[in-house]
């Protein structure tokens, strides 16, 4: 792939280029909890965004996709977002870095990469963190990885309009091989965890399935976790987030049931990501693995983002003996299940699980093999 991207470089643009990567990211164990000033457990994956980058000496800068088969210039001085456009994430970068005083010049590029696009692998992440730390490179910056991290951040806020938390950028930037990332996202504080799978491997099944309800719901769970902490806040005045509530607490809230269960959801999950790196650290897979099946219920049951597809493949996962762990992984609602796979089964799993999803709902799940790498780097 790094030829490849090379090859078409000095095809479009005929000089040598810089070489930089970033990769994609999985999501071990806390989910939802990230708006909560809760802790998180990605880690970088060996599927990343590769960048081809050279100064150019106009004042445009030209770029081309691999995967889009397409080109997109703008002038350094005069740009703007192009929504919906892959484009709109390299111009969101170049504007961050201009804003906090890097002399951005001109410059070619070239990217493209094997992260699966709409899989929850944070393929938009993974570009924005290649293009800052490419430019960093290339014009000699010198940006802190951690300042990379938020430029990445604030272009998905301010060019591309979501509203992301920190978590994908995180993991694409400071990744670590065979290690995950506790993440405080209230203190930006982190911790590397070994991921020593020994006979085991992470396999994501991707459900093929994204449903519209996501946005909705996303937003409705985020206001029941605030009431849950506007409640709590008229007891204890010391309380931030739901990482601050205990389920004792939790009990005396005047709240809906609703609120109420959405709340126990965060303020387990939270504890799950704390046992879950307790398991790591001592090597305990099948601790670690019951950790992330409870996870799954949680977020099922209780937070209620998850969807037929996904518990199909969740509850396939516990009755197979050779699965030590499953559970939806992102937003929910779609997107992919992260499972731990007892690696002379793969095969089988994935013929039996293919053969059963296809029979229930008529389309063919995608499988990835992953394993947690480092973050961001150069290439030779």
């Amino acid at each position: 792939m790094y030829q490849e991207i090379k090859n078409i470089f000095q095809a479009h643009f005929a000089q040598e280029p810089l070489l930089v990567y970033s990769p994609g990211r999985i999501n071990l164990i806390g989910e939802h909890t990230d708006y909560n000033g809760g802790f998180v457990l990605p880690a970088a994956i060996d599927k990343k965004m590769v960048v081809a980058i050279a100064e150019n000496g106009l004042k445009t800068c030209r770029l081309y996709s691999v995967d889009f088969k397409e080109e997109f210039a703008f002038e350094i001085d005069s740009f703007s977002p192009k929504p919906s456009h892959w484009a709109t994430y390299i111009m969101g970068v170049v504007a961050q870095l201009q804003e906090a005083g890097y002399p951005v010049r001109g410059f070619d590029m070239v990217f493209g990469g094997d992260i699966p696009v709409g899989a929850g692998l944070s393929s938009s992440a993974a570009l924005e963190c290649a293009v800052g730390y490419g430019l960093s490179a290339l014009f000699d910056f010198e940006i802190p990885r951690i300042s990379l991290v938020h430029y990445a951040q604030k272009a998905e806020h301010t060019f591309a309009g979501v509203q992301c938390g920190i978590m994908d950028q995180f993991a694409s930037v400071m990744g670590k091989k065979d290690y995950a990332i506790r993440l405080d996202c209230r203190t930006l504080k982190f911790e590397y965890f070994p991921i020593d799978l020994g006979d085991y491997q992470l396999m994501l099944i991707d459900t093929k399935v994204k449903h519209s309800l996501s946005e909705s719901a996303y937003n409705t769970r985020r206001e029941e976790c605030e009431a849950g902490v506007k409640a709590a806040q008229k007891i204890d005045s010391a309380v931030r987030d739901l990482r601050d509530v205990s389920l004792e607490l939790l009990e005396r809230l005047e709240v809906s049931d609703v609120v109420k269960t959405r709340c126990k959801y965060v303020i387990e999950e939270n504890q799950r990501v704390l046992d879950a790196c307790e398991a790591l650290s001592k090597g305990d897979l099948e601790t670690f693995g019951k950790s992330v099946f409870a996870s799954h219920q949680g977020l099922s049951q209780e937070y209620e983002v998850s969807c037929k597809e996904l518990d199909f493949l969740v509850d396939y996962a516990k009755n197979e003996s050779e699965i030590l762990g499953a559970r939806m992984m992102g937003g929910g609602f779609g997107g992919c299940t992260i499972n731990i796979v007892n690696k002379a089964h793969v095969d089988r799993i994935k013929k039996e699980v293919r053969q059963q999803y296809q029979a229930l709902f008529g389309r063919n799940p995608e499988f990835y093999l992953v394993s947690p790498e480092e973050g961001s780097g150069r290439i030779g």
